[in-house]
This record gives structure tokens, C-alpha cells and sequence, in this order.
């Protein structure tokens, strides 16, 4: 099976010339010259980005969520490249109902209209490794039930050990490939693809968002009803609203956009810096905003297959570089970046510091109408280049979500000031972490511990009292060092008679 499908990206790669854009990064260019005379009947009229998102498409879902997660990666292509893979995001053909029907039996042992009062064969949505229908539950519950695309697996397996061995070519050939590391971004689309392709991961990642917004004014997340889930079928509440991307209607069913727009900065940073857990698939696909009742407003999260954490240590950075880089202090981000371990230590820091500056200090005091994270993130990431700067694999979710929420943003409220909506949460995270605030909540988090520790108290300390003191040691260090000395001076001795006589002949 690999050979066929080997042969049928080859032939792929060959309609759309993708060997020509990959052969013209090698430095010799005698390969590309190649290639261009072995293929000499080839004629492009589109564009480069256009060929390779078309090319993608023809290679299957795969491919496409391949090129969905590279459209993020705006370190590794042009801006062109990455805006014409973003395309991607809502073009993935749906798979046959029967197909969906034949993977509801498998998962339950019995067809869906046993498992279901009513199921809709048409489905409401498709992705590239899974699709959504509307049904219902016995006791009445409306649900939507995610599918996952059959025999998913195997084709996976043998793509992304494909695209492995296209990365190592890349590093060869391509001047940056080692430095760009190639094979860890296929590594990582890997695990993130896998973990997607076990849909009880995904219900957990749900359950663990509703639990951190329960209670929220801001953010809603569907109920996950576990008894009908399995790794290939995920039964979840079934949420009614209008999609982000519908402007007009949320206009029309009363929503505040502007509102709007500052809650969707609250809960990005909310997610990063309180949880360190975050939903790092924002695109406009899988937003939606309650229109009815007390939820009105509110934002609704939908597709939890790719999720991001963040360690203390990461986000405790994380803050230093964002409330120093909205104070304008580049002196700071530059030292918080050394000090992370994020660019060599024998960094210059004056000179990064300077590099940084003339990035970020055009865009201040500017709406984000007037700004583009994506530019600004490349200027960033060749600054990062010049510098050895080391790419962060746990930030590259959060770079591709921070992308998405410059998206909604310019969407809803052109004039929304990101940073003056930004700095006060952050401010508020910074003065939790450390002085009294600080203390407080590590009290609050370490006291329900000190139940099990504080009886014991007593017992020990009478322990360590109790103890018989120690020997006195004195007088036999003073053995030793007696014994030293006189070592020495023996050793002295001896040195002197050599030296004598070595001496000797050249005086008789």
C-alpha cells in the first residue's frame, strides 16, 4: 500500500510542481535545473501557494491537516504560502453517510436507530479527520455525534512516515532545513494527528475546559455525555448559535461586537496564564456565539481535538515578555529570552534588544485595523534567525492561537487597542504570583496539605532532640592533620635531597 501511495504523491507532487519549489531552495541549484529539463512539457500558470494548497487537497485529509498546521508555522514560509494553506481550514469533503452509519454499528454493536431516538445522516460539519451529525438521546437530550473518518489510522501511518522522509530531504537540500528542524515539526503534526484520531482524548480535553469556565459569563463549552462516547465516536451537548464569521447576524440578533471582541482577549489569557490549558484550534470555524437566553453573547467552543498546555515555567515567561513588551521595556524581553534559555547565552543583549525594538515599536498605539500579528511574528522570527534564537515547540499552539485571535479580533472590532485589553489581566496574573497576593494563594494551594503535616510536628522535632549529640571530632582532625604535616615536611625532605642531588655533579 505504501508503494501506491507513494506513486500517487509523486505523481501529484509532479502535476503541481512540487519538486520544482522544493529543489529551488538547494544551494547549488544544479537539481532544480534538473528537474526543470526532465519535465520540460510543464507550464504553471497559478502561483506557487496556489499549486501547493491544490496539491494538498488531491493528497486527502491528511495532507490537508497537514498544510492546516503548517499555514501556522509563519517561520517556516511566506506570508503567501501561509495565507493560501489557511484556505484549508473549510474545504475538506464530507465521507459517505453509509460509511457513518457502518462506524456507529462498529463502535456500539448495534445500529444507530437503536442507539438513538433520531439521527440525521447528512452531516452538519466535516474535517479532515472526523465529521459531526445532529441526533437524539432515549431521554430526549439533542446531541451532536462526532465521527471519526474509517481506517483513518493506517492511512496516517503511512502519510506521516511519507512526510517524514519528505522533511529529511528538505533538511539536505534547504540552507535553513537544520535549523527549521523539519522532522520534529512532522513529529509534532504526528502526535497532535494521533491524539485527534482518539476521540475519548478529545472528550476529556472538553470536559477539562468546561470545568475551568464553569460558572463563566464568557465562555461556553458543551456537556461531554461519556456514556455513549468511545475512541471512535464522541456524543457531546448539542450548542446552538451563529457562527463567529457571521457578522451581519450577530449584529442582528443584538450582539455587542465590541464586547465581544474584549472577551475573546480576556478568555485567550485567561486560558494561558490561569490554566495553562487552551484551546489551540480557534479558527472560525469552531466558534460560535449563544444567541438565546442567559447565554446570550456568550462564546461557544467546539472541536477539542487539539489542545495546548503550558508549564509554571513557561507561562511565569510567558508574562515577563508580555507585560515587559507592552511597557516597551526590549531590554527585559531580551534578557527574559537568555534567561529562559530561548537564545544562547553569549547573546549579545544590547544588540537583540535593538533587533526587538525595531520590530514591536512601529506597531504600539495602533488599532489592530493598522497591524498584522502575522507580519509581525515573521519580522520576529527573522529576527530570531539572525540570533540562533531556538523555535519552542510548547509555544508554537500558542503562536498559532494568538493568530487566530488577531483574526476574530479584526473581525468583530477593528478599533479594539490589544494591548491596553491585555496589560490589566496580565498585571493582575503578575501581582498574583508573587508579593502578598502571592503568598495568599500558595497558602490557599499548600494548607490542605499541612492537615497530614502539622499533627506530626511535635513527634519530630522531640525526635531530632532527642537524638544523642553528635561525636566530638576534634581531637581526631587534629590526628590527621598532624599526621598531614608531618607528610610534608617528609616530602619536602626528600624533594630537597633529589634536587641536591641533581645539583651536585654540576658543582664537583
Amino acid at each position: 500500500m505504501r508503494l501506491f501511495r507513494l506513486a500517487k504523491i509523486l505523481a501529484v507532487s509532479s502535476r503541481y510542481g512540487l519538486d520544482e519549489m522544493l529543489l529551488e531552495h538547494e544551494p547549488s541549484g544544479r537539481l532544480a535545473s534538473i528537474s526543470r529539463v526532465l519535465h520540460f512539457w510543464r507550464r504553471f500558470d497559478e502561483p506557487q501557494a496556489v499549486r501547493l494548497r491544490k496539491a494538498l487537497e488531491a493528497l486527502g485529509p491528511i495532507f490537508v491537516k497537514f498544510g492546516q498546521v503548517l499555514s501556522t508555522r509563519r517561520d517556516l514560509l511566506p506570508p503567501d504560502f501561509a495565507d493560501e494553506l489557511a484556505k484549508l481550514q473549510d474545504r475538506v469533503p464530507p465521507f459517505a453517510s453509509a460509511l457513518a452509519l457502518a462506524e456507529i454499528e462498529k463502535a456500539y454493536g448495534k445500529p444507530a436507530a437503536e442507539v438513538f431516538t433520531e439521527f440525521s445522516v447528512e452531516p452538519v460539519a466535516s474535517a479532515s479527520v472526523a465529521q459531526v451529525h445532529l441526533a437524539r438521546l432515549p431521554d430526549g437530550r439533542d446531541v451532536a455525534v462526532k465521527i471519526l473518518r474509517p481506517d483513518m489510522r493506517d492511512v496516517i501511518d503511512h502519510d506521516i512516515a511519507l512526510l517524514d522522509t519528505l522533511a529529511g530531504l528538505v533538511e539536505k537540500v534547504w540552507s535553513d532545513g537544520k535549523r527549521l528542524k523539519p522532522r520534529e515539526v512532522v513529529a509534532e503534526f504526528a502526535k497532535y494527528l494521533r491524539d485527534e484520531l482518539d476521540l475519548m482524548r478529545e472528550a476529556s480535553n472538553c470536559s477539562q475546559l468546561r470545568r475551568n469556565f464553569e460558572g463563566s459569563t464568557l465562555l461556553v463549552v458543551p456537556e461531554v455525555h461519556w456514556d455513549w462516547c468511545t475512541p471512535s465516536v464522541m456524543v457531546m451537548e448539542r450548542m446552538r448559535g451563529i457562527p463567529i464569521s457571521q457578522k451581519e447576524a450577530l449584529v442582528a440578533a443584538g450582539v455587542d461586537l465590541k464586547a465581544l471582541s474584549v472577551a475573546g482577549v480576556e478568555i485567550f489569557f485567561t486560558q494561558v496564564f490561569r490554566d495553562g490549558f487552551f484551546h489551540a484550534d480557534m479558527h472560525p470555524g469552531n466558534i460560535f456565539v449563544a444567541t438565546d437566553g442567559e447565554k446570550h453573547g456568550r462564546y461557544i467552543a467546539l472541536d477539542f481535538g487539539i489542545v495546548g498546555t503550558l508549564t509554571d515555567t513557561d507561562k511565569n515567561y510567558l508574562a515577563q515578555n508580555f507585560l515587559a513588551f507592552f511597557q516597551r521595556d526590549y531590554k527585559r524581553v531580551a534578557q527574559a529570552h537568555i534567561e529562559a534559555g530561548w537564545a544562547p547565552a553569549d547573546t549579545r543583549e544590547d544588540e537583540f534588544e535593538a533587533a526587538i525594538r525595531a520590530v514591536c515599536e512601529p506597531i504600539f498605539d495602533r488599532p489592530l485595523k493598522e497591524i498584522s500579528f502575522g507580519k509581525v511574528l515573521l519580522r520576529l522570527f527573522q529576527t530570531s534567525r539572525r540570533f540562533n534564537v531556538e523555535i519552542q515547540p510548547q509555544l508554537v499552539m500558542l503562536q498559532k492561537t494568538l493568530l487566530n485571535i488577531e483574526g476574530l479580533g479584526r473581525q468583530l472590532d477593528p478599533d479594539l487597542d490589544l494591548w491596553k485589553t491585555a496589560k490589566p489581566f496580565l498585571e493582575r496574573w503578575m501581582s498574583e504570583q508573587v508579593g502578598l497576593r502571592g503568598l495568599k494563594k500558595a497558602i490557599e494551594l499548600e494548607a490542605p496539605n499541612w492537615a497530614h503535616t502539622l499533627p506530626q510536628l511535635p513527634r519530630l522535632v522531640h525526635q531530632a532532640l532527642s537524638r544523642p549529640a553528635a561525636p566530638d571530632l576534634s581531637p581526631f582532625l587534629a590526628q590527621i592533620a598532624a599526621g598531614q604535616r608531618r607528610q610534608n615536611t617528609l616530602l619536602a625532605l626528600i624533594a630537597a635531597l633529589l634536587a641536591g642531588i641533581l645539583v651536585a655533579p654540576f658543582f664537583f
